[in-house]
């Protein structure tokens, strides 16, 4: 049987009654499904797995049943899989969870007759060194962002690209985010908007002491080194907003785009410029 994967947000209620109509309907249609911790606690009728095994299950399918930040965190799960998510929106802003519950079995008919279109967006891979030492490394959907604690006190931070200096600066932090990510944190940073399939990185300080300071956009094939000269106590690397990584004076982020990326089911004619406009007003007076 083609095995699919369910991954749920916490704490939605609607889910008690969500989760066991929609495994009755995979298995009406011949698909075994599989189901992360979060959503083994609203049915007792399915096999299931920790979150981070899922990947090992083989599924054919991921139906992420929650909001962005539940989708952020199954493409980090999924990034070395290339396995395609279905993301149905369950949360409050849904830019990129665009699919409403109301077209989950209009979206599984289609994925189930190959109708369904992929889209495809681009990663972004950071690895964190120490001393010259590789500390962690993370796949980012939307972004990688250093930023600093609970201490008013701005960072010093040096920003290199293909091993060439562009810019020294101070500022409360950096944002370094994919195209999907432009319509995150660094949009809120005032950082440029980018349309998904641009391939590009973007540079974007946050609240910089410089009047001339403006956020950078890069080639999407860029090495580029973010240097940490000096911060506060408690400054952290954080990835889509979800992982964090206490950082020290010296750390070094190497940031380039990742050979991963995420595969998202879409139907229908609905396109970025169009979720743009419902979800974030733009181009309205």
């Amino acid at each position: 049987m083609r095995r699919v994967a369910i991954i749920a947000k916490p704490q939605k209620e609607e889910l008690s009654h969500i989760l066991p109509e929609l495994l009755l309907w995979l298995r009406a249609h011949g698909l075994d499904p599989v189901v992360d911790e979060i959503g083994g606690a609203y049915t007792q009728d399915v096999p299931v797995i920790p979150r981070h095994e899922l990947p090992a299950e083989k599924p054919e399918l991921v139906i992420v049943l929650g909001g962005d930040g539940t989708l952020l965190a199954t493409a980090r799960v999924f990034a070395k899989s290339a396995v395609p998510i279905l993301s149905v929106n369950l949360g409050s802003l849904g830019f990129l969870t665009e699919v409403r519950l109301d077209e989950l079995y209009s979206h599984l008919e289609g994925w189930c007759k190959s109708c369904c279109g992929i889209e495809e967006r681009s990663m972004l891979h950071c690895e964190l060194r120490r001393g010259g030492e590789l500390v962690s490394e993370h796949e980012a959907l939307n972004d990688v962002v250093v930023s600093k604690g609970a201490i008013a006190r701005m960072g010093d931070f040096r920003v290199a690209l293909d091993h060439q200096l562009v810019a020294a600066f101070r500022a409360d932090g950096v944002i370094i985010s994919t195209p999907t990510g432009s319509t995150a944190y660094s949009l809120a940073a005032n950082g440029p908007i980018l349309a998904p399939d641009v391939d590009a990185l973007i540079v974007t300080p946050v609240c910089p002491h410089l009047l001339t300071l403006r956020p950078l956009v890069v080639q999407g094939d860029s090495d580029l080194k973010l240097s940490i000269a000096g911060i506060p106590d408690q400054t952290y690397l954080t990835v889509d907003g979800q992982e964090a990584i206490a950082l020290q004076v010296g750390d070094e982020l190497h940031c380039r785009k990742s050979k991963h990326k995420v595969r998202l089911v879409r139907m229908g004619d609905r396109g970025f410029f169009d979720v743009l406009r419902a979800k974030l007003k733009w181009g309205e007076r």
